[in-house]
């Protein structure tokens, strides 16, 4: 196992990482901004090296500044986590080219999958559906003539990126035009890549992954699937495994096909397959995410196997000890992602000081937290504060035991997203287990939360400014005590 490993990532995933690190025996280095000098990722890790200002582009997306600091503080492994530098094979083949071990598949099979067009053609080839498109597009005055193959309405993607980014659905060939010039704009933006590609588009289908794990001697196995349907702006809010769509029929035919993909790059480590189901239940490829993703903690609960782990004992070079017929699924879970955001204003960042925090526990209940009390939630980065994630033994247990989570989870100081994951597990649609891509914008087109939680969080407000804002000497802003404000990054018997 290795001796120091280096989080290339920052919030919750990062306090995630770092846990299974010490877990392990491994000491953690973490690696943050100028913005998050005090988060709690810092706080935890045996060491923090300052990579940049608060601009990703600057700091986490910096490969250099990143592989310096591994470097310099004796890392053997990098651990990218998921976004930022997670899926750059350019990153993967700079850990590796500076002696170190990279935590995840090989810059080949990044670079394989992160092409959307070269990466439907692998699948393709070994066997695995994907949704009729037009590869080669063309300029938008020779597109229309190549879409009538597909039909309408289609879907324009990049054929660089993902998240959502150079995505536009166009139902008539009047919007095709200025459609195709918004998407590839927005790619060229996002990605440095303007090329796109052209499919057909799904209604309301259902949005369905497999986790895949492999060695790297070949050995794979399948940990089932997690259905992740409910999204808003294209990104997954509310997880769950397993799907209430599938029939133990599907789920054959499905996690063969997401093993095919997967061997198709002679892939390693931890990494999914996504699909999506449409309703007359025929699969689609969609894409494979080669890194760990967010919602994986369903996944451990379920089958009781730490991906985490699993990922730093297979690139540490131990073989797969799991065999495919030991891995049984037992129960169902369910995972919320809380954002400081505001869903009755188009979702949007809602940063600010976490003035208290009080979450939920108990049997069954999962918080994999980025925050802490006094934290200021930066405006730079995505705002995943944590994943409220529980279990047990049938869905709609599983359901109630969310909601009751939820509703005993307490954060004021900024807007957060609990209030409508309430009203999404309320709905009878989804607690009938009836959902698709397009939920939100079907049910909650104009969601304006419940008057019951803006009047708690105004008295919240309230309650809170009335309380002193200065120490009585030295007229500084006084924060709560708190022994990680003051421990820095070192830790007791460590020297």
């Amino acid at each position: 196992m290795f001796a120091k490993v280096l989080i290339a990532n920052r919030g919750e995933i990062a306090v995630r990482l770092i846990r299974g690190c010490h877990e392990l025996g491994v000491r953690a280095v973490a690696v943050y901004s100028e913005a998050d000098a005090t988060a709690p990722h810092v706080l935890l890790a045996d060491e923090a090296v300052c990579v940049g200002p608060a601009p990703s582009a600057q700091s986490y997306l910096d490969i250099d500044r990143i592989v310096d600091a591994a470097r310099h503080t004796g890392a053997d492994a990098v651990h990218p986590g998921y976004g930022f530098l997670a899926e750059n094979a350019a990153f993967a083949r700079a850990v590796e080219e500076a002696g170190l071990t990279f935590v995840g598949p090989s810059a080949e099979a990044i670079a394989a999958m992160g092409d959307k067009v070269a990466a439907r053609r692998r699948v393709a080839a070994a066997g695995v559906p994907v949704v009729p498109a037009v590869e080669n597009v063309g300029d938008s005055a020779e597109l229309a003539h190549q879409v009538e193959s597909v039909g309408y309405p289609l879907l324009i993607k990049a054929a660089a990126g993902g998240g959502g980014k150079g995505m536009r659905i166009v139902r008539v060939g009047s919007e095709l035009e200025s459609a195709f010039a918004a998407a590839r704009r927005e790619a060229q933006s996002a990605f440095g890549d303007g090329r796109l590609f052209v499919e057909r588009y799904l209604e309301r289908p259902r949005h369905v992954e497999v986790q895949v794990f492999a060695d790297q001697r070949g050995r794979i196995v399948h940990l089932g699937e997690r259905e992740c349907s409910i999204q808003r702006r294209h990104q997954k809010i509310i997880e769950e495994t397993p799907s209430p769509a599938l029939t133990p029929e599907l789920r054959e035919r499905m996690t063969t096909a997401a093993l095919a993909a997967a061997r198709s790059v002679d892939y390693a480590n931890a990494g999914t397959v996504e699909f999506l189901l449409d309703q007359d239940g025929r699969f689609y490829f969609l894409e494979m995410n080669t890194r760990l993703q967010v919602e994986h903690p369903v996944t451990e609960l379920v089958t009781g196997i730490d991906l985490v782990h699993a990922q730093l004992r297979v690139a540490a070079g131990e073989r797969l000890w799991l065999r495919q017929e030991e891995i049984v699924a037992r129960g169902h879970a369910i995972e919320c992602r809380v954002y400081a955001e505001d869903p009755a204003h188009n979702f949007l960042p809602s940063p600010g000081v976490v003035r208290h925090l009080r979450e939920p526990d108990g049997p069954g209940v999962r918080v994999d937290s980025g925050i802490l009390p006094g934290y200021a939630v930066p405006l730079h980065y995505d705002p995943l504060l944590a994943k409220v994630s529980v279990w047990a033994e049938t869905r709609e247990a599983a359901r109630r035991r969310m909601r009751n989570a939820l509703s005993n989870y307490v954060t004021l100081g900024c807007t957060t997203s609990i209030p409508f994951l309430l009203d999404v597990l309320d709905h009878p649609a989804f607690a009938g287990g009836d959902t698709h891509t397009h939920f939100i914008e079907e049910h909650f087109p104009q969601w304006r939360g419940r008057e019951a939680h803006r009047l708690i969080a105004a008295i919240a407000a309230a309650i809170d400014s009335t309380r002193p804002t200065r120490a009585a000497t030295g007229g500084e802003t006084a924060v709560a005590a708190s022994p990680w404000t003051s421990l820095g990054h070192w830790r007791l018997g460590q020297g």
